[in-house]
């Protein structure tokens, strides 16, 4: 059988980073958690607006939450207002509202904006699933987003995966398209990765979407 590896995990600390790093001490088990409350409460609460990356840089008294997204202005709103409005949610969901008790930690939200859409794997994943959901036909909707993401100058390859009952047939199964380079097993190889699902009616379509940006030079081992 085939080995399988997340194509981010493979390449960090060659082509890639952590997506939570920093100062973690003694409390890594918890904190980690907050970080993945940290993310599901953003990928709920910002839906729609093309989110791509979630990071997280923790520093002793604060925390950085990075968000990349496709249109920040969603997100930051009038002067500011919703940006603050999501700072505050996010502190009552890791302090509970009284940072001062928790040591004092200071929460930052920073937006992103993602210059290029179409060679963002997430978004890419994120236009599939809710054209699919809207009973589009997968055929149809993977050709479209694969030459669409072909237009960006960065990309140089795109595979899109899909898996389920695919058009609302009875029997499940996987089906992809793919054009351009993709080397998947090189590790110099930048390659943005994402997995997302569109639910259906008739059930849950899984959708994998690999995108190949080039080489990039490993750093100095030295």
């Amino acid at each position: 059988m085939a080995h399988k590896v997340h194509p981010k995990s493979f390449r960090i600390k060659d082509a890639a980073d952590w997506y939570s790093r920093g100062y973690y001490g003694e409390r890594f088990p918890k904190l980690l958690e907050e970080d993945f409350k940290i993310r599901g409460f953003l990928h709920r609460r910002l839906a729609g607006i093309g989110i791509s990356e979630v990071e997280i840089e923790r520093f002793p008294g604060r925390i950085n939450v990075l968000v990349s997204c496709v249109r920040p202005g969603l997100i930051i709103g009038r002067q500011g207002q919703g940006i603050e409005e999501l700072r505050q949610k996010l502190q009552m969901l890791v302090f509970g509202g009284n940072a001062k008790k928790k040591g004092g930690a200071d929460l930052k939200v920073e937006v992103r904006e993602i210059a290029s859409p179409w060679a963002s794997a997430a978004y890419i994943g994120q236009s599939v699933a809710s054209q699919i959901e809207k009973r589009m036909p997968y055929l149809k909707v993977t050709k479209q987003s694969i030459e669409k993401a072909m237009t960006s100058r960065e990309v140089e390859g795109v595979r899109i995966q899909l898996s389920g009952r695919l058009n609302g047939v009875e029997i499940a199964r996987t089906a992809w398209l793919a054009k351009g380079r993709l080397p998947r097993q090189t590790i110099r190889a930048d390659i943005d990765y994402a997995i997302t699902e569109a639910h259906c009616t008739y059930g849950v379509i899984g959708i994998k979407v690999w995108v190949y940006k080039g080489e990039k030079q490993q750093k100095n081992q030295n």
